[in-house]
């Protein structure tokens, strides 16, 4: 029941419909049950010739007391118009009551329905903005498809299993307790025995739920893996393609499949068995009342006739639905809680990359960036160690080495994708973890070695995150990038939509676009995180050509893999095994014969 309290406080927003709702089904429970109970009076006047009742009775909580006062009611007009003439009203009764209990029934689905779509949309939302919070460091812990199964799957389950549940929930118990209430007018001793039945069959009932929850939890976890097979499998199609791996990727699939398969299989036996269970147990519960039920008619020293006792069982008939219906609610709940619990480790994950309640704004970048001392590691692997450096205003600093060397690590903590374990990071003086992370970002501009692209328009594509851009200044900015002619080619110009991930597009297209994107954001830092470095040439010199253009009058940080693009930066860090090694401008460290010498060298030989 946790799982169900958890998804209450979604539902807090939408108290006034709630309370609609569950007024309706109020009303639905009492005209129901009242069009049940208007036969039996009727039913002893009509056939026991039960005396008539002269005198109004007085009120009391029994079955006596409504009997009474129907025969009060009614035999002055049976008297009047004959027993046909009192069987036409009561029919013309029922059927009003009837139609009063479906109306409150419909209107207790209209308003239930505003509760359901919205609550699954608000979980959807609350997911996907946490999703856009959370730091890098988490999806590396976690696979892509994981998380869409998480934000598809399991909030639809939510939706199937427990949203679906909220009508039983929100009109079963209220019927039951009414059922309850008539039942102890009728015969109070039949009901209590009624009470010592119940229990042993919710007994049973729990421990399936409780056993469909775990099965449940496994199903979404093996939907997952499903989801994070196929991904993998759409972005590296072209080498699978290419190595000829299409058998043993479907052999990849077709066992996680298999397994999905059978954990979905024994979820739905254990899911199928609640239902028929529960009916039998009902039955049984039927059985047995009615046998016991039986005798007391029979007996006659026990005060209880036979229209009495046929109107109890018709009433308690009314009970077995709605716990019938509460036993499925509590399996689809069970089924739905391990959903929950999944959607909630997202929602609840640390937000490592956090901001001060009191975090300083800044809007400029004035003097320079420094790290002092600064430490980073992966979990218990250290990639930096010992970073200092400082960055003057207006310059250009290149970030050379080996791969692993923690080049891209060092920039990634610049805008806070992570955070040092030790040491500072500041600029202009103040620590960037005093600052609003919005601002921090606002000034700095990245571009990376694989072009990050939206499925939409090149202008959309461009002016991501800047708001009320006019189409001049994208134009513009794709200019100064080199990107405006061939977007001019393109079947609707800026109005392109370039697929997937810019798949429509070249690599050297889609770079053009990812610099006219800084471009338009004019940031006063930029890092360039080996932008060309998988280019061919002539794409390499268009590209290189706008990114001098870019970093003109800015602060520029690259990381290179090609030396021969950044032998003019105004100083070169050499990084070997997450340390700064040597540094330098490109004729001094030549001069002093260590790595970068031997990087140079090995380049110049391939």
């Amino acid at each position: 029941m946790r799982s169900l309290l958890k998804i209450v406080r979604y539902i807090v927003p939408y108290k006034t419909l709630a309370f609609l709702s569950v007024f309706s089904n109020i009303l639905h429970v009492i005209f129901h049950l009242l069009s049940i109970l208007a036969f039996i009076p009727f039913l002893t006047i009509l056939f026991d010739d039960a005396e008539p009742v002269t005198e109004e009775p007085v009120f009391e909580m029994s079955s006596d007391y409504v009997q009474d006062m129907f025969s009060y009611k009614m035999t002055p007009y049976i008297e009047a118009n004959g027993v046909e003439g009192a069987l036409y009203f009561i029919c013309v009764t029922v059927a009003v009551l009837f139609f009063l209990k479906n109306v409150f029934r419909y209107l207790a689905k209209y308003f239930l329905a505003s509760i359901r779509s919205g609550v699954v949309r608000d979980i959807r939302s609350n997911v996907f903005k946490k999703i856009l919070i959370l730091p890098l460091s988490f999806y590396s812990e976690e696979k892509k498809g994981d998380i869409i199964s998480r934000i598809t799957g399991d909030v639809q389950e939510i939706e199937w299993s427990i949203m679906n549940s909220l009508e039983m929930i929100f009109r079963d118990p209220i019927s039951i307790v009414l059922s309850l209430v008539f039942m102890i007018t009728i015969n109070a001793k039949l009901t209590l025995f009624s009470f010592i039945l119940l229990p042993v069959s919710g007994l049973i009932i729990g421990r399936i739920g409780k056993s469909l929850k775990r099965t449940s939890s496994k199903l979404q976890i093996r939907m997952g893996e499903l989801l994070s097979n196929v991904e993998e499998t759409l972005t590296g199609l072209r080498i699978i393609k290419a190595f000829n791996a299409e058998d043993s990727s479907n052999e990849k699939f077709g066992g996680i499949n298999e397994i999905y398969r059978n954990t979905m299989l024994r979820m739905f036996r254990k899911r199928d068995l609640a239902s028929p269970l529960s009916e039998f147990l009902g039955a049984l519960v039927m059985v047995i009342l009615v046998w016991y039920g039986g005798n007391m008619v029979i007996n006659p020293e026990v005060d209880f006739s036979g229209a009495e006792f046929i109107g109890y069982i018709a009433m308690f008939s009314q009970l077995l639905n709605p716990a019938k219906s509460l036993s499925t609610a509590y399996y689809n709940i069970q089924k739905g809680a391990a959903s929950t619990e999944r959607i909630e480790k997202v929602l609840n994950a640390e937000e490592k990359i956090s901001e001060l309640p009191n975090a300083s704004e800044i809007k400029d970048f004035n003097e320079s960036i420094e790290l002092k001392n600064v430490k980073f590691a992966y979990e218990d692997a250290i990639v930096l160690s010992d970073i200092n450096l400082k960055i003057e205003k207006g310059k250009t600093v290149a970030l050379v080495g080996q791969s692993g060397g923690g080049k891209s690590t060092l920039v990634d903590l610049l805008p806070r994708f992570y955070d040092p374990i030790e040491g500072s990071i500041s600029i202009d003086g103040h620590d960037i973890r005093e600052l609003k992370i919005k601002d921090l970002r606002g000034l700095m501009g990245i571009v990376s070695q694989q072009s990050i692209l939206f499925n939409d328009s090149v202008l959309n594509n461009i002016a991501l995150g800047v708001e009320n851009v006019s189409r001049e200044a994208v134009i513009e900015a794709a200019k100064i990038a080199n990107a405006h002619e061939f977007i001019e080619q393109l079947p609707n110009g800026y109005d392109t939509n370039i697929g997937d991930g810019g798949g429509k597009l070249s690599g050297g297209q889609r770079q053009r676009l990812s610099i006219a994107r800084a471009v338009l954001k004019n940031p006063p830092i930029m890092i360039l995180d080996e932008a060309t470095s998988a280019l061919d040439t002539e794409s390499e010199k268009l590209v290189q050509d706008a990114l001098y253009k870019l970093m003109e009058n800015r602060t520029s940080i690259v990381i290179a893999h090609r030396l021969s693009t950044i032998q003019h930066a105004d100083e070169i860090i050499v990084m070997q095994d997450g340390k700064i090694v040597e540094r330098g401008n490109h004729e001094g460290l030549i001069a002093q014969e260590g790595v970068y010498k031997k990087l140079t060298d090995l380049q110049a030989f391939a």
